[in-house]
């Protein structure tokens, strides 16, 4: 790799200072050491998936399992000593408790024998011949496997290996595919029992399996809702501004009162006392303060710069205007969104691995238990941690490369002949000089996002995205990048402070809109089970998804916005427009900067207006 090779010369520019901005001329390998530690810290990933994959069974989690070590729904290996198990159960796909009206539990262990079966009895059966016609009418044998459906009238001990009568009506539910009673009394004590006495973790686990459905459903309405506001922003006018403003406004009301409605509706209604309904209905009361809090931000964010509506939707045209004359800009991101899915996916199948991390045990009659190992299972923290990273450093990646193909178009003298291939160039320069950089980058940015209280300050500082800018023009490390781009930003006025903000802000609310509607949707759709899922961990999931969805499609004109307003910055302060050291910027651009200017000018000017009295003397301050 080039980064262990030494150093490369773009131009012969070489004896420029160090500390001066140098744009594209001189490319060295940055914060090496950093590279290391993420591949150390990625060992030890690799070492929790093999692990978890051989130890854990997600399969138990995902499809339910019966006293005998089948996983219901798939063809079985025999364990030793357990001489039913290693049956073929392919066609019997769901979990039936023999005494489901009459469910113990002790130490985490439930006292009726599971069965797997092909369909769950929806009539009382009152008697053993009506459980006989049931296994000869429906193939759906009720009684323990070495019994013959035959005999469940005739053998002697065919009341100990028969369920309890009179089975009541069930239903099958996808929490481990289980026979769920339907009648008021045997539902209240079974999912008191199932649900209250297992721990926190597969609750957890088992909120997110049973959801599965509805979580990719969720999945794919955040992806169509970052298309919209990709193209909204693309093809942005007034008018449509406009309406996505008002949209944003109404919606987030509109989610706010739902909201509190809901929670409202929860503490009314809490017909029996579970953890679930406990669990969910905190994290209602949560997600509804949130909401309000965020609701109330915008709105008075969205009045304090509501007169600079026109220039946002200029800034935005000058984007489009860039990303046109690259126009792989915008597919860049699909690479990105499906190294993320990719991950995702990975990362998820770890998590359900390690939730059912465990040995199998033989116990009397041929039952088969599992011994859960309490220290990899615990090991998730780590796991969350390597998610957070491994996501900023693939997202951080993609600003990088649009940065570097920024500042290439940027930088390039001759505009009507532009530099070829500006993206692939861009990925060369991060993959041979700069993986540390960012690696450190998303590393600083992933423990902002935790104790995000602490590191404030760090986070207002280093201000990633003009770090990763500074990195693409000047092949200077992240810390020295960040320090560069914050110094060069202070010597102006606050003039492209003033005109990135409200940009941000309007990519901030296309985000917000992601993913407060992907959340809203997702409590439409848990709230219909709300006694038997845990859905506030599914829910976080899809709402962190949601906003890297977001982020990852918006982030190209998020990072291009950026990268052209540190770039005139820079165009400014080491030219000054003479024939000797003429200005990189277009006309566009500059016009776009003199207008903005004169904008902000004549709102400072009728500002201090209006600290003069009637008189038209100026206030001033009182002097004791």
């Amino acid at each position: 790799m080039p980064c262990f090779r030494g150093e490369y010369l773009v131009s012969a520019e070489e004896g420029l200072a160090q500390r001066q901005w140098r744009p594209q001329i001189y490319r060295k390998c940055t914060d090496s050491a950093w590279l290391i530690l993420f591949f150390l810290f990625w060992v030890g990933l690799v070492f929790i998936m093999g692990y978890s994959v051989i130890a854990g069974a997600a399969g138990r989690l995902v499809f339910g399992y019966d006293s005998y070590g089948n996983v219901c729904g798939q063809k079985n290996s025999p364990v030793e000593g357990a001489p039913l198990s290693g049956q073929d159960m392919t066609e019997r796909k769901h979990v039936f408790f023999m005494n489901s009206c009459n469910l113990e539990s002790k130490d985490l262990k439930i006292n009726s024998i599971a069965l797997c079966v092909s369909s769950c009895p929806e009539e009382q059966l009152d008697t053993l011949e009506d459980v006989h016609l049931f296994a000869k009418n429906n193939g759906s044998f009720l009684c323990v496997y070495n019994l013959n459906y035959v005999n469940y009238t005739q053998s002697p001990s065919a009341a100990s290996l028969c369920p309890r009568l009179p089975v009541p009506p069930s239903k099958s539910f996808p929490l481990f595919n289980r026979c769920i009673p339907q009648t008021p009394e045997c539902y209240s004590k079974f999912a008191s029992v199932l649900i209250n006495d297992v721990d926190t973790l597969h609750r957890i686990l088992s909120g997110i399996m049973s959801g599965r459905g509805t979580v990719l459903g969720l999945c794919i309405l955040a992806i169509a809702l970052s298309l919209t506001m990709v193209f909204t922003f693309r093809f942005i006018t007034t008018l449509l501004l406009h309406i996505f403003i008002s949209l944003v406004v109404l919606g987030l009301l509109f989610v706010s009162g739902v909201l509190w409605w809901l929670y409202y509706d929860y503490i009314n209604d809490l017909s029996i006392e579970l953890d679930n309904e406990r669990e969910n209905m905190k994290c209602l009361l949560g997600f509804a303060v949130v909401s309000t809090v965020i609701t109330v931000a915008v709105l008075i964010s969205i009045f304090v710069l509501r007169e600079r509506i026109q220039l946002t939707v200029d800034l935005f045209q000058v984007t489009s205007k860039t990303i046109s004359s690259s126009p792989f800009l915008l597919l860049q991101p699909l690479g990105t969104f499906f190294i993320l899915i990719f991950f995702w996916v990975l990362w998820v199948a770890v998590l359900l691995s390690l939730g059912t991390a465990g040995t199998t045990e033989v116990t009397t009659g041929g039952h088969v238990e599992y011994k859960l190992l309490s220290g990899i299972r615990y090991m998730w923290w780590y796991h969350l941690v390597g998610l957070i990273w491994t996501s900023e450093f693939i997202l951080a990646c993609q600003q990088m490369i649009i940065a570097g193909a920024v500042v290439t178009c940027y930088f390039n003298r001759n505009k009507s002949d532009p530099p070829r291939r500006p993206i692939l160039s861009s990925l060369v320069t991060l993959f041979n000089y700069h993986q540390g950089t960012v690696v450190k980058g998303s590393f600083l940015i992933t423990m902002v996002r935790i104790p995000r209280t602490v590191f404030t300050y760090l986070s207002n500082t280093l201000k990633e995205k003009n770090a990763y800018i500074a990195t693409s023009i000047n092949g200077t490390d992240f810390c020295t990048s960040g320090k560069d781009s914050l110094n060069i930003l202070s010597k102006n006025p606050g003039h492209i402070a003033s005109v990135s903000c409200f940009g941000d802000f309007m990519i901030f609310l296309g985000k917000v809109f992601v993913v407060y509607f992907t959340v809203f949707g997702g409590l439409m759709a848990f709230n219909y089970h709300r006694e038997l899922q845990v859905w506030a961990i599914p829910l976080l999931l899809v709402a962190f998804f949601a906003y890297l969805v977001a982020h990852n499609f918006l982030s190209v004109f998020e990072t291009v916005l950026d990268t052209l307003l540190l770039c005139f910055v820079i165009d400014v302060e080491t030219n000054d427009g003479s024939p000797e050291k003429p200005y990189f910027m277009d006309q566009e651009l500059m016009s776009f900067v003199n207008r903005s200017n004169k904008l902000i000018d004549s709102r400072i000017r009728r500002n201090r207006k209006s600290l003069k009295n009637e008189d038209g003397t100026e206030l001033q301050p009182i002097v004791r």
